[in-house]
């Protein structure tokens, strides 16, 4: 018999409104003997079953849910949900250029599973779900039939769950470097290295949305890491196009990108901290027809939200003064506990203190393929706005 984890008094109401998580804090007691990373089952203070999900007391997120429902979870289980975490995927996505799993979203917590090309990139954040990898991978197998699956389980999140980092191929055969062609643009993707999994999906259609704002125009794309909205925009008929990243890595490969899309001529990336960049060229007077910022997360913590609004604010505000009056800025921000509203607000302040006025085309998030939990706001993280400015 399972485990039970029984929560204190007035913590059953994150279960009640379906949040997929429940803190350490929340839990009275464990009944009944368990390793870490097993399914318990969870219930009530008065003993009532609310849900079944894995455990793991070295973590601050102690519970993970899987199900509802009093039903087993094994490797039937798994397949079901992997099956139907690519079922919606193949209502709308482009399937060799997509997330397959995205974690809670998809209702299999903790995992991720990219897709590029004809190779799948797993990764796992939390123990309970590690003990299902193999039944993870023949799901993965039965439903895609890819060449091969790696795993980059590299992310230090890891370490907060009593797991090793580590990264390997779990099946097939996994090049060095994967070809992928995302709305009409073809991208090698450095799944054994690169950054998260190689690529960051989640843009892919606030991608495909610059096209009609770009063409003609020169740009420039600010963080651009392997060049993805600056590819885009050369592809979509911009003049000329300067991608800017901090890591000289990111920008030959950019450059590669480049050239196998035929736009080397006007498409160029240069090695330069973007903040020092908007900087030298704001004093010096530059413009450009468009601006794009698409940063790191500026923070991982709630509790370093205003610094992080302040790094937003000061590279807008310095983009939206290089803009020609009718230009437009496309901004980004990938960080969670930065919320739309927040996001929104810093860009009205950055557009004050700026002295510009703005009209916005669209305010967006995520792709489909990254779908939102209406019950976690954590997974609704990505903004995208993208502004005409007026000078």
């Amino acid at each position: 018999m399972a485990a039970k984890a029984i929560l204190k008094p007035g913590k059953e109401k994150r279960v009640y409104t379906f949040h997929p998580w429940i803190f350490r804090s929340d839990i009275d007691r464990i009944e009944g003997s368990f390793f870490p990373g097993d399914i318990v089952d969870i219930a009530s203070s008065k003993g009532r079953f609310l849900a079944r999900g894995f455990y793991n007391p070295n973590s601050q997120i102690a519970l993970r849910i899987m199900t509802y429902r009093e039903e087993p979870i094994g490797r039937e289980f798994i397949f079901r949900r992997v099956h139907e975490a690519v079922e919606y995927r193949r209502t709308f996505a482009d399937m060799q250029s997509c997330r397959l799993i995205f974690a809670e979203s998809d209702r299999l917590p903790a995992l991720i599973v990219d897709a590029f090309g004809d190779v799948l990139v797993l990764q796992c954040l939390a123990l309970g779900m590690e003990r299902f990898k193999h039944d993870i991978v023949d799901a993965l197998i039965e439903e895609m039939s890819p060449r091969g699956i790696w795993e980059r389980n590299d992310v230090p999140v890891r370490r907060l769950e009593g797991m090793e980092m580590f990264t390997g191929l779990l099946y097939g055969e996994v090049p060095d470097k994967v070809e992928m062609i995302e709305n009409g643009v073809r991208f090698l993707v450095d799944v054994k290295e690169g950054q998260k999994t190689g690529f960051f999906l989640d843009q892919k259609e606030n991608r495909a949305a610059i096209r009609p704002f770009v063409k003609g125009r020169t740009v420039l794309d600010c963080f651009t890491h392997t060049g993805s909205f600056a590819l885009h925009a050369g592809i979509y008929g911009a003049e000329n196009v300067t991608g800017v990243d901090i890591s000289e890595y990111a920008c030959l490969f950019a450059q590669e990108n480049a050239k196998l899309n035929g736009l080397e001529e006007r498409v160029h990336f240069v090695t330069a901290n973007a903040f020092d960049l908007l900087a030298e060229e704001s004093r010096e007077g530059k413009k450009y027809g468009v601006i794009i910022l698409d940063p790191p997360a500026f923070t991982k913590t709630r509790s370093a939200v205003d610094s992080a609004i302040r790094g937003y604010k000061e590279i807008n505000l310095r983009a939206m003064k290089m803009i020609e009056h009718g230009g437009y800025l496309v901004t980004c921000s990938c960080s969670q506990h930065v919320l739309p509203e927040m996001f929104r607000s810093m860009v009205l302040d950055a557009a004050h203190d700026a002295h510009v006025y703005l009209r916005q085309a669209e305010f967006r998030t995520q792709g489909k393929d990254h779908p939102i939990l209406p019950y976690a706001r954590e997974t609704e993280y990505l903004k995208c706005g993208i502004y005409q400015v007026f000078t």
